[in-house]
């Protein structure tokens, strides 16, 4: 049986590999990306203190994030490709004239 900090382990360098990536890589889907893989560190962690409690409270709080998380993902690459269509480009750098 694996323990519940093999769980909080994981999901701990999970997250701390998505925001490296987040701030590392400069387009938008290597960063929309990033963002997935730190939702998903948080439903692992959720879920290794579920085990850890012996309780069912954080499998409803990950049912709820999976369901936030795919309307982001319908949101976030919609406007992904918008931006291409306009701009040609997902790069961050290309896109520094969208400032308000």
């Amino acid at each position: 049986m694996i323990p519940a900090a093999a769980f909080l382990g994981l999901a701990g360098a999970l997250f701390v590999l998505g925001v490296i990536a987040f701030f590392v890589k400069k387009d938008l889907l290597t960063q929309f990306m990033a963002v997935e893989i730190m939702l998903n560190a948080g439903n692992l962690a959720f879920l290794g203190l579920t085990k850890a409690l012996g309780r069912a409270d954080g499998q409803t709080v990950v049912l709820f994030v999976i369901t936030v998380a795919a309307a982001e993902a319908v949101i976030g690459l919609a406007i992904i490709v918008l931006v291409f269509r306009q701009r040609n480009s997902i790069r961050t750098d290309d896109l520094r004239d969208l400032k308000g």
